[in-house]
Protein backbone atom coordinates (compact mmCIF):
# COMPACT_ATOMS: atom_id res chain seq x y z
CA UNK A 1 0.00 0.00 0.00
CA UNK A 2 3.09 2.52 1.03
CA UNK A 3 4.61 1.97 -2.48
CA UNK A 4 1.10 2.28 -4.27
CA UNK A 5 0.64 5.41 -2.35
CA UNK A 6 4.74 6.80 -3.22
CA UNK A 7 3.94 5.78 -6.99
CA UNK A 8 1.33 8.04 -7.09
CA UNK A 9 2.54 10.54 -5.27
CA UNK A 10 5.43 10.80 -7.61
CA UNK A 11 3.20 10.29 -10.86
CA UNK A 12 1.67 13.51 -9.60
CA UNK A 13 4.51 15.81 -8.78
CA UNK A 14 5.77 14.54 -12.99
CA UNK A 15 2.82 15.67 -13.82
CA UNK A 16 3.02 18.89 -12.12
CA UNK A 17 6.20 19.36 -13.11
CA UNK A 18 5.29 19.05 -16.61
CA UNK A 19 2.29 20.97 -16.32
CA UNK A 20 4.44 24.18 -14.55
CA UNK A 21 7.44 23.76 -17.55
CA UNK A 22 4.70 23.37 -20.28
CA UNK A 23 3.28 27.03 -19.16
CA UNK A 24 6.42 28.40 -19.33
CA UNK A 25 7.02 26.93 -22.60
CA UNK A 26 4.15 28.13 -23.87
CA UNK A 27 3.41 31.44 -22.27
CA UNK A 28 7.44 33.17 -21.51
CA UNK A 29 8.30 35.37 -18.47
CA UNK A 30 5.65 34.03 -15.41
CA UNK A 31 5.42 34.85 -11.96
CA UNK A 32 5.46 32.29 -9.40
CA UNK A 33 1.70 32.96 -8.46
CA UNK A 34 0.36 33.14 -12.03
CA UNK A 35 2.07 30.34 -12.09
CA UNK A 36 -0.17 28.43 -9.43
CA UNK A 37 -3.14 30.11 -10.83
CA UNK A 38 -2.54 29.10 -14.45
CA UNK A 39 -1.47 25.35 -13.30
CA UNK A 40 -4.28 25.01 -10.16
CA UNK A 41 -1.87 24.28 -7.56
CA UNK A 42 -0.53 25.59 -4.48
CA UNK A 43 1.64 28.36 -4.19
CA UNK A 44 3.96 25.67 -1.77
CA UNK A 45 3.83 23.19 -5.09
CA UNK A 46 4.89 25.47 -7.53
CA UNK A 47 7.78 27.09 -5.15
CA UNK A 48 9.13 23.17 -4.11
CA UNK A 49 9.16 22.09 -8.27
CA UNK A 50 10.75 25.63 -9.05
CA UNK A 51 13.50 25.30 -6.80
CA UNK A 52 14.34 21.97 -8.10
CA UNK A 53 14.07 23.51 -11.47
CA UNK A 54 16.05 26.31 -10.62
CA UNK A 55 18.94 23.76 -9.55
CA UNK A 56 18.79 21.90 -12.39
CA UNK A 57 19.38 24.89 -14.52
CA UNK A 58 16.27 24.27 -16.63
CA UNK A 59 14.54 27.34 -15.30
CA UNK A 60 16.19 30.66 -14.73
CA UNK A 61 14.90 34.20 -12.96
CA UNK A 62 15.11 37.36 -14.93
CA UNK A 63 13.76 41.11 -14.84
CA UNK A 64 10.14 40.97 -16.08
CA UNK A 65 9.27 42.50 -19.23
CA UNK A 66 7.71 46.23 -18.52
CA UNK A 67 4.06 44.46 -19.21
CA UNK A 68 4.76 41.50 -16.54
CA UNK A 69 5.37 44.01 -13.18
CA UNK A 70 3.53 43.42 -10.28
CA UNK A 71 1.88 46.35 -8.19
CA UNK A 72 4.79 48.81 -10.54
CA UNK A 73 7.69 46.60 -9.06
CA UNK A 74 10.13 45.05 -10.89
CA UNK A 75 9.69 41.53 -8.83
CA UNK A 76 11.60 38.30 -10.83
CA UNK A 77 9.49 36.47 -13.65
CA UNK A 78 10.49 32.38 -14.19
CA UNK A 79 11.33 31.64 -17.67
CA UNK A 80 12.49 29.02 -19.79
CA UNK A 81 16.69 28.50 -19.44
CA UNK A 82 17.60 29.27 -23.47
CA UNK A 83 21.02 27.05 -22.65
CA UNK A 84 18.95 24.28 -21.60
CA UNK A 85 18.53 22.38 -25.25
CA UNK A 86 18.66 23.22 -28.89
CA UNK A 87 16.27 22.97 -32.14
CA UNK A 88 17.53 22.16 -35.33
CA UNK A 89 15.71 22.44 -38.93
CA UNK A 90 16.61 20.86 -41.89
CA UNK A 91 15.54 22.55 -45.51
CA UNK A 92 15.99 20.84 -48.81
CA UNK A 93 15.06 22.18 -51.86
CA UNK A 94 15.99 20.70 -54.95
CA UNK A 95 19.57 22.59 -54.96
CA UNK A 96 20.05 23.33 -51.96
CA UNK A 97 20.40 22.18 -48.22
CA UNK A 98 19.79 24.87 -45.30
CA UNK A 99 20.97 24.01 -41.46
CA UNK A 100 19.73 26.22 -39.01
CA UNK A 101 19.91 25.52 -34.84
CA UNK A 102 18.79 27.60 -32.38
CA UNK A 103 18.18 27.61 -28.50
CA UNK A 104 14.86 27.26 -26.82
CA UNK A 105 14.49 31.13 -26.91
CA UNK A 106 14.19 30.74 -30.70
CA UNK A 107 17.82 32.74 -30.87
CA UNK A 108 20.42 31.49 -33.09
CA UNK A 109 23.05 29.46 -32.58
CA UNK A 110 24.45 28.98 -35.99
CA UNK A 111 23.42 27.83 -39.82
CA UNK A 112 25.17 26.95 -42.98
CA UNK A 113 23.99 25.75 -45.95
CA UNK A 114 25.44 24.03 -49.27
CA UNK A 115 24.01 23.25 -52.68
CA UNK A 116 23.71 19.86 -54.02
CA UNK A 117 23.03 17.74 -57.69
CA UNK A 118 19.22 18.35 -58.76
CA UNK A 119 19.05 14.38 -59.13
CA UNK A 120 20.72 13.66 -55.62
CA UNK A 121 19.10 10.81 -53.91
CA UNK A 122 17.27 11.67 -50.41
CA UNK A 123 20.00 9.23 -49.12
CA UNK A 124 22.85 11.82 -50.14
CA UNK A 125 20.88 14.87 -49.41
CA UNK A 126 20.22 13.53 -46.08
CA UNK A 127 23.83 12.36 -45.40
CA UNK A 128 25.10 16.40 -46.39
CA UNK A 129 22.67 17.85 -44.50
CA UNK A 130 23.77 15.49 -41.48
CA UNK A 131 27.29 16.38 -41.92
CA UNK A 132 26.80 19.85 -41.94
CA UNK A 133 24.56 20.02 -38.60
CA UNK A 134 27.27 18.08 -36.74
CA UNK A 135 29.69 21.05 -37.87
CA UNK A 136 27.44 23.59 -36.47
CA UNK A 137 27.10 21.96 -33.16
CA UNK A 138 30.41 21.46 -32.70
CA UNK A 139 31.16 25.11 -33.60
CA UNK A 140 28.51 25.94 -31.20
CA UNK A 141 30.40 23.47 -28.54
CA UNK A 142 27.02 21.55 -28.47
CA UNK A 143 26.43 17.81 -30.00
CA UNK A 144 23.38 15.40 -30.77
CA UNK A 145 22.53 14.57 -27.25
CA UNK A 146 21.79 18.77 -26.86
CA UNK A 147 18.89 18.35 -29.67
CA UNK A 148 15.59 18.43 -28.21
CA UNK A 149 14.43 17.83 -31.91
CA UNK A 150 14.38 18.57 -35.46
CA UNK A 151 12.39 19.85 -37.91
CA UNK A 152 12.48 18.45 -41.84
CA UNK A 153 11.50 20.63 -44.61
CA UNK A 154 11.25 19.05 -47.98
CA UNK A 155 8.95 19.84 -50.90
CA UNK A 156 5.88 18.20 -51.88
CA UNK A 157 2.98 16.84 -49.80
CA UNK A 158 3.35 15.09 -46.43
CA UNK A 159 0.78 12.74 -45.20
CA UNK A 160 0.04 13.69 -41.83
CA UNK A 161 -0.77 10.31 -40.45
CA UNK A 162 2.31 9.38 -41.29
CA UNK A 163 5.12 11.76 -41.99
CA UNK A 164 5.57 10.21 -45.76
CA UNK A 165 6.13 12.88 -48.45
CA UNK A 166 3.47 11.81 -51.66
CA UNK A 167 3.37 11.49 -55.07
CA UNK A 168 4.63 14.99 -56.41
CA UNK A 169 5.96 16.30 -59.70
CA UNK A 170 8.83 14.33 -61.33
CA UNK A 171 12.02 14.60 -60.36
CA UNK A 172 11.40 15.02 -56.49
CA UNK A 173 14.07 12.74 -54.36
CA UNK A 174 11.84 12.53 -51.36
CA UNK A 175 8.56 10.63 -52.29
CA UNK A 176 8.04 7.47 -50.61
CA UNK A 177 9.96 8.41 -47.77
CA UNK A 178 8.93 8.88 -44.30
CA UNK A 179 11.25 11.30 -42.92
CA UNK A 180 10.73 11.26 -39.21
CA UNK A 181 11.40 7.58 -39.43
CA UNK A 182 14.65 7.85 -41.47
CA UNK A 183 15.84 11.22 -39.88
CA UNK A 184 14.79 9.70 -36.57
CA UNK A 185 16.98 6.43 -36.78
CA UNK A 186 20.24 8.22 -37.73
CA UNK A 187 19.94 11.57 -34.74
CA UNK A 188 17.73 9.52 -31.68
CA UNK A 189 15.80 12.90 -31.32
CA UNK A 190 11.75 13.68 -32.37
CA UNK A 191 11.11 14.83 -35.78
CA UNK A 192 8.79 16.83 -37.24
CA UNK A 193 8.43 16.68 -41.13
CA UNK A 194 6.77 20.13 -43.14
CA UNK A 195 6.34 21.30 -46.96
CA UNK A 196 9.15 23.90 -47.27
CA UNK A 197 7.09 26.56 -47.62
CA UNK A 198 4.84 25.74 -44.22
CA UNK A 199 8.52 26.19 -42.99
CA UNK A 200 9.33 29.26 -44.32
CA UNK A 201 5.42 30.66 -42.70
CA UNK A 202 6.42 29.68 -39.44
CA UNK A 203 9.70 31.49 -39.69
CA UNK A 204 8.09 34.50 -40.66
CA UNK A 205 5.19 34.09 -37.83
CA UNK A 206 8.15 33.38 -35.00
CA UNK A 207 10.96 35.84 -36.60
CA UNK A 208 9.32 38.04 -39.53
CA UNK A 209 6.57 39.76 -41.15
CA UNK A 210 4.01 37.37 -39.63
CA UNK A 211 4.48 38.55 -35.67
CA UNK A 212 1.28 38.91 -33.92
CA UNK A 213 -1.03 37.91 -36.52
CA UNK A 214 -3.63 34.81 -35.66
CA UNK A 215 -4.78 34.67 -39.40
CA UNK A 216 -2.01 34.80 -41.74
CA UNK A 217 -1.82 33.53 -45.38
CA UNK A 218 1.85 33.20 -46.32
CA UNK A 219 2.73 31.74 -50.02
CA UNK A 220 6.54 31.55 -51.39
CA UNK A 221 6.70 32.77 -55.71
CA UNK A 222 9.98 30.36 -56.80
CA UNK A 223 9.73 27.43 -58.78
CA UNK A 224 6.56 26.60 -57.19
CA UNK A 225 3.87 28.63 -55.63
CA UNK A 226 3.03 27.38 -52.04
CA UNK A 227 1.47 28.35 -48.99
CA UNK A 228 1.57 28.53 -45.21
CA UNK A 229 -2.28 29.05 -43.89
CA UNK A 230 -2.27 29.77 -39.99
CA UNK A 231 -6.17 29.98 -38.21
CA UNK A 232 -6.12 31.73 -34.94
CA UNK A 233 -2.66 30.94 -34.66
CA UNK A 234 -2.37 27.34 -35.80
CA UNK A 235 -0.59 26.00 -38.48
CA UNK A 236 -3.26 24.58 -41.09
CA UNK A 237 -2.99 21.54 -42.74
CA UNK A 238 -5.87 19.92 -44.30
CA UNK A 239 -7.36 16.66 -43.54
CA UNK A 240 -4.51 14.40 -44.88
CA UNK A 241 -1.81 17.29 -45.25
CA UNK A 242 -2.53 18.05 -48.91
CA UNK A 243 -3.04 21.86 -47.86
CA UNK A 244 -1.97 24.66 -49.74
CA UNK A 245 -1.24 23.64 -53.29
CA UNK A 246 -2.00 27.34 -54.53
CA UNK A 247 0.38 27.18 -57.45
CA UNK A 248 -1.86 24.28 -58.69
CA UNK A 249 -5.19 25.98 -58.67
CA UNK A 250 -6.37 26.46 -62.08
CA UNK A 251 -6.65 29.90 -63.42
CA UNK A 252 -7.31 28.51 -67.17
CA UNK A 253 -9.34 25.73 -68.03
CA UNK A 254 -8.02 25.74 -71.44
CA UNK A 255 -4.59 26.79 -70.88
CA UNK A 256 -1.63 24.54 -71.22
CA UNK A 257 -1.27 20.94 -69.15
CA UNK A 258 0.77 21.16 -65.71
CA UNK A 259 2.65 18.10 -64.90
CA UNK A 260 0.65 17.55 -62.30
CA UNK A 261 -2.32 16.75 -64.15
CA UNK A 262 -4.08 19.56 -64.38
CA UNK A 263 -4.63 22.69 -66.88
CA UNK A 264 -3.85 26.40 -66.62
CA UNK A 265 -2.74 25.84 -63.14
CA UNK A 266 -1.37 29.48 -61.40
CA UNK A 267 2.35 28.21 -61.21
CA UNK A 268 2.77 27.81 -65.51
CA UNK A 269 1.91 32.09 -65.49
CA UNK A 270 3.19 33.60 -62.32
CA UNK A 271 6.07 31.34 -61.30
CA UNK A 272 10.05 31.50 -62.03
CA UNK A 273 10.14 29.77 -64.63
CA UNK A 274 7.32 31.07 -66.26
CA UNK A 275 8.75 34.62 -65.54
CA UNK A 276 12.05 33.39 -67.36
CA UNK A 277 10.09 31.59 -70.21
CA UNK A 278 8.47 34.54 -71.26
CA UNK A 279 11.69 36.95 -71.29
CA UNK A 280 13.86 35.03 -73.17
CA UNK A 281 13.37 35.96 -76.41
CA UNK A 282 14.20 39.28 -75.54
CA UNK A 283 17.22 37.96 -72.80
CA UNK A 284 18.30 34.91 -74.58
CA UNK A 285 17.98 31.03 -72.86
CA UNK A 286 20.33 31.38 -70.49
CA UNK A 287 18.95 34.23 -68.53
CA UNK A 288 18.60 34.13 -64.45
CA UNK A 289 15.72 35.16 -62.29
CA UNK A 290 17.75 37.49 -60.39
CA UNK A 291 18.93 39.32 -63.86
CA UNK A 292 15.23 39.63 -64.61
CA UNK A 293 14.83 41.18 -61.17
CA UNK A 294 17.50 43.58 -61.45
CA UNK A 295 16.70 44.76 -65.31
CA UNK A 296 13.07 45.40 -63.37
CA UNK A 297 14.64 47.71 -60.53
CA UNK A 298 17.12 49.55 -63.57
CA UNK A 299 13.78 50.35 -65.27
CA UNK A 300 13.54 47.96 -68.17
CA UNK A 301 9.56 48.24 -69.08
CA UNK A 302 9.20 44.46 -70.32
CA UNK A 303 10.61 42.71 -67.22
CA UNK A 304 8.55 45.13 -65.24
CA UNK A 305 5.52 44.38 -67.49
CA UNK A 306 5.43 40.89 -67.21
CA UNK A 307 6.24 40.71 -63.41
CA UNK A 308 3.13 43.16 -62.87
CA UNK A 309 0.73 40.82 -65.07
CA UNK A 310 2.10 38.13 -62.56
CA UNK A 311 1.42 40.46 -60.00
CA UNK A 312 -2.58 41.23 -61.37
CA UNK A 313 -3.14 37.81 -61.73
CA UNK A 314 -1.61 36.89 -58.12
CA UNK A 315 -3.94 39.24 -56.53
CA UNK A 316 -7.30 37.98 -58.52
CA UNK A 317 -6.68 34.45 -56.84
CA UNK A 318 -6.02 35.96 -53.85
CA UNK A 319 -8.75 38.01 -53.56
CA UNK A 320 -11.04 34.33 -53.76
CA UNK A 321 -9.03 33.00 -51.18
CA UNK A 322 -9.75 36.11 -48.89
CA UNK A 323 -12.99 36.13 -49.75
CA UNK A 324 -12.70 32.27 -48.79
CA UNK A 325 -10.26 32.46 -45.77
CA UNK A 326 -10.60 36.45 -44.82
CA UNK A 327 -6.70 36.29 -43.54
CA UNK A 328 -5.89 39.50 -41.59
CA UNK A 329 -2.42 39.28 -43.23
CA UNK A 330 -0.92 38.09 -46.41
CA UNK A 331 3.08 37.97 -46.83
CA UNK A 332 4.46 37.36 -49.74
CA UNK A 333 7.87 35.48 -49.76
CA UNK A 334 9.91 33.41 -52.42
CA UNK A 335 12.56 34.84 -55.00
CA UNK A 336 10.18 36.94 -56.77
CA UNK A 337 9.04 39.12 -53.42
CA UNK A 338 12.33 40.64 -54.54
CA UNK A 339 10.67 42.38 -56.63
CA UNK A 340 8.99 44.24 -54.48
CA UNK A 341 6.08 47.17 -55.26
CA UNK A 342 6.73 46.30 -59.31
CA UNK A 343 4.83 43.19 -58.57
CA UNK A 344 3.08 43.62 -55.28
CA UNK A 345 1.20 47.01 -56.37
CA UNK A 346 -0.53 45.23 -58.82
CA UNK A 347 -0.91 42.26 -56.74
CA UNK A 348 -2.73 44.62 -54.52
CA UNK A 349 -4.54 46.78 -56.52
CA UNK A 350 -6.07 43.06 -58.31
CA UNK A 351 -7.52 42.23 -54.30
CA UNK A 352 -8.64 45.22 -53.62
CA UNK A 353 -10.58 44.87 -57.46
CA UNK A 354 -11.72 41.63 -56.89
CA UNK A 355 -12.18 40.78 -52.78
CA UNK A 356 -15.70 41.64 -51.13
CA UNK A 357 -15.46 44.75 -49.15
CA UNK A 358 -14.47 43.12 -45.70
CA UNK A 359 -12.43 40.53 -47.14
CA UNK A 360 -10.78 43.32 -48.91
CA UNK A 361 -9.42 44.92 -45.43
CA UNK A 362 -5.91 42.74 -45.28
CA UNK A 363 -2.17 43.53 -45.06
CA UNK A 364 -0.31 42.58 -48.08
CA UNK A 365 3.26 42.60 -47.45
CA UNK A 366 6.63 41.27 -48.17
CA UNK A 367 8.82 38.96 -46.18
CA UNK A 368 11.14 39.87 -43.97
CA UNK A 369 13.31 36.79 -44.22
CA UNK A 370 14.78 37.08 -47.36
CA UNK A 371 14.71 34.18 -49.61
CA UNK A 372 18.14 32.85 -49.34
CA UNK A 373 18.18 33.75 -45.71
CA UNK A 374 17.15 29.77 -44.76
CA UNK A 375 14.12 31.06 -43.30
CA UNK A 376 13.52 27.38 -44.40
CA UNK A 377 14.98 25.92 -41.78
CA UNK A 378 14.85 28.47 -39.58
CA UNK A 379 11.33 27.38 -39.58
CA UNK A 380 12.35 23.73 -38.97
CA UNK A 381 13.62 24.63 -35.79
CA UNK A 382 10.73 26.84 -34.66
CA UNK A 383 8.53 24.30 -35.30
CA UNK A 384 10.11 22.03 -32.94
CA UNK A 385 10.20 24.51 -30.15
CA UNK A 386 5.91 25.03 -31.25
CA UNK A 387 4.80 21.72 -31.90
CA UNK A 388 6.95 18.76 -30.68
CA UNK A 389 4.88 16.55 -28.86
CA UNK A 390 5.69 15.87 -25.08
CA UNK A 391 8.83 18.58 -25.16
CA UNK A 392 8.17 19.34 -21.48
CA UNK A 393 8.62 15.94 -20.75
CA UNK A 394 12.19 15.61 -22.62
CA UNK A 395 13.30 18.39 -21.38
CA UNK A 396 12.75 17.32 -18.23
CA UNK A 397 14.60 14.26 -18.27
CA UNK A 398 17.83 15.48 -19.73
CA UNK A 399 20.24 17.58 -18.62
CA UNK A 400 21.14 21.82 -18.98
CA UNK A 401 23.50 22.46 -21.22
CA UNK A 402 25.48 24.89 -19.22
Amino acid sequence: MMSERSGSLQSLRRTNQERLFSLLLNRGPTHRAELARLAGVSRTTVSTIISELLERNLVIETEPPAGKRLDGRAREVLTINPAAGAAAGLDFTLRNIDVFITDLAGQPLGNAGATIQADASWTDRAAAALALLDNLLDEARLSRPDLIGVGVGVPGQIASATGTVGPSLPGQAWVGVNVPHEFGQRLNVPVLVENNTRLESVAEIMHGAGRGAQNLFYFGLSSGIGTGMFFNGELYRGAVGGAGELGHMSVDIDGPACPCGNRGCLIQYAAVPAILETLRPRFGAEVTIEEILDAADAGDRACAGVLSDAGQLVGRVLANICNLLNPERIVVGGELARAGDILLNPMRTSLQRYAMALSREVELVPAQLEHGSRAGALGGAALVLRETPGLASILLRGAALT
